[in-house]
């Protein structure tokens, strides 16, 4: 008779105490592995499809513009967006919501050196935030012309941001000046000087727009 050292075990099923646990962490390690990846890999294209927008504008960016800069290829690209204008999305949802980050911590606006060095320093942390995104925020002006959804989306965001402000507005303004339109002259002049600096039509430097426009303002609002 025949002496067996173990039981027999079907083709394919591991034995006690080998590697099923190692393997079973290997698999679930891989997805995250993938994630991790696919989320690096979107972040790229993201980058790159802001640095193409500020060389080449809204309506010249080109899919091909992308890919290249971002190291990729167009099935990939594919992979996370529909079209430039799927990926324009992104991004103005990403700008938009520090947008509305941003409007939230405006404090509430006072009288005195105290209360305009608050209102200046908001305005710096604005000027920061475009700087980073300006390619992203002038895109909007281009494509609020021929009426596309990104151009759409800008003109949400600015409602959603100026509708913040105006409360801060409004509880400071005199009774003779209007919020909502303060609001929207103070803004307007933010994203002017800030454009025209980002294009190097003025030589300004960012504390220096931070302080003229809290200056400006502030006397608005409470008096020189």
């Amino acid at each position: 008779m025949t002496r067996t050292s173990g039981p027999a075990y079907p083709s394919g099923v591991p034995r006690a105490g080998g590697s099923q646990p190692a393997a079973r962490r290997r698999a679930a390690a891989e997805p995250r592995e993938l994630r991790a990846r696919g989320r690096d890999t979107r972040r790229r294209l993201l980058d790159a499809g802001e640095t193409v927008l500020a060389s080449k504008g809204y309506h010249a960016t080109r899919v091909d513009d992308v890919v290249k800069l971002a190291r990729t290829s167009h099935g990939t690209f594919y992979l996370y967006f529909a079209n430039k204008e799927d990926l324009f999305r992104a991004l103005a949802v990403e700008v938009a919501q520090e947008m509305r980050d941003l409007a939230e911590t405006l404090e509430p606006l006072h009288a005195g050196a105290t209360g305009r060095a608050r209102l200046q320093r908001w305005i710096r942390r604005f000027v920061d935030v475009y700087r980073e995104h300006g390619a992203v925020i002038r895109a909007w002006t281009e494509a609020e012309i021929g009426g596309s959804e990104f151009g759409r989306l800008g003109t949400d965001l600015l409602t959603q941001f100026t509708s913040v402000i105006v409360g801060r507005v409004a509880d400071a303004a005199p009774p003779d000046l209007d919020p909502a339109i303060a609001t929207l002259a103070v803004v307007a002049m933010l994203e002017r000087l800030n454009y025209y600096a980002m294009t190097e039509q003025v030589n300004v430097e960012p504390d220096v727009i931070a302080a003229t426009v809290a200056r400006v303002t502030h006397a608005a609002l409470f008096g020189a």
